[in-house]
């Protein structure tokens, strides 16, 4: 007789076996793209009865005042929090990828203390480099909370360190654009040079140093 075929499990399916026993804890990462400041990981854990936050999704769809009103919601009902960066100087040493993954180990270590049994999930692809077992939901910060939640800690302290490193280097306009490759940032770079929080990995920045 042939084999009947073993249908894959739904999303939702997915979700209630990794949550069974378990404390999920989201992660996600801001800042893979940018030429300048550091790459910023957060992982999130909430309470297995937490209530639904209105309004949260993926970073990328809030706007700056939608992530400020949705930080204090995210403490208050959050288990733990824990947030992490991997500096310039890491991303220029190892690559970008391997950096993100140390920003993301530091954010885990960080809310595993006294954690029995949890369950990380990670979103986009699996992450080996991550270091801790892990499953990953692609397009996690639109079906998982916890994700969600550790995009907008996540890009919410990164934009706020970069608004502070732009009153330091007002040239490169790191207010508006949060160190990304914008034109704005790109004639900064070329009237005058690149500057210690610039990664020198990437090829806009360094070909900057070749003029």
């Amino acid at each position: 007789m042939p084999r009947t075929a073993t249908p894959r499990p739904t999303l939702r399916q997915e979700k209630t076996r990794w949550a069974v026993g378990h404390l999920l804890i989201g992660v996600d990462e801001v800042g893979r793209g940018p030429l300048a400041g550091p790459v910023v990981a957060a992982a999130v854990v909430f309470p297995a009865n937490v209530r639904r936050i209105a309004g949260l999704r993926d970073s990328k769809l809030l706007s700056a005042a939608q992530r400020e009103r949705l930080i204090p919601r995210i403490r208050e009902r959050a288990l733990r929090i824990g947030v992490a960066a991997a500096s310039v100087r890491e991303i220029d040493r190892f690559n970008i990828r391997v950096a993100t993954a140390i920003a993301m180990r530091r954010a885990v270590r960080r809310v595993l203390d006294g954690l029995d049994a949890w369950q990380i999930l990670v979103d986009g692809l699996p992450f080996p480099e991550l270091g801790y077992p892990h499953q990953a939901l692609v397009d996690g910060d639109a079906h998982c909370a916890s994700i969600a939640a550790a995009g907008v800690v996540a890009k919410q302290v990164r934009d706020d360190l970069m608004r502070r490193l732009a009153l330091r280097h007002p040239v490169y306009r790191w207010e508006t654009n949060m160190g990304y490759g914008t034109e704005e940032h790109q004639q900064g770079l070329r009237d005058h040079g690149p500057c210690i929080h610039h990664r020198y990995s990437f090829a806009p920045v360094a070909q900057t140093t070749l003029w």
